[in-house]
């Protein structure tokens, strides 16, 4: 089963081919995003990389967490699920 990384530090010229370029060198990228912002357009300096397998993931972060990509030292580690956000309800205790 994939195992998604969340990649921070990135440079904001990475582009999503050079980090799956990065990636791909501990085995099968499956998917590969850089998060941008949307008023402008610019990358966050962050993204996610999806790898095939938890063997993968793991020599991935081993191999890449603390490494210089770009002129900057990635921080690499397993991705969190987002909380979910209740859109529907506001509070009243202002």
């Amino acid at each position: 089963m994939a195992k998604k990384l969340y990649v921070g530090n990135l440079s904001y010229n990475t582009t999503e081919d050079g980090l799956r370029n990065l990636f791909s060198e501990f085995g099968s990228v499956a998917s590969s995003k850089i998060i941008f912002d949307r008023e402008t357009g610019n990358s966050k300096g962050f993204g996610f990389i999806e790898m095939g397998t938890d063997e993968e993931a793991s020599a991935a972060v081993a191999g890449t967490n603390g490494h210089e990509f770009e002129g900057r030292q990635l921080r690499v580690n397993e991705a969190m699920d987002k909380p979910r956000r209740d859109r529907g309800s506001y509070s009243n205790n202002w």
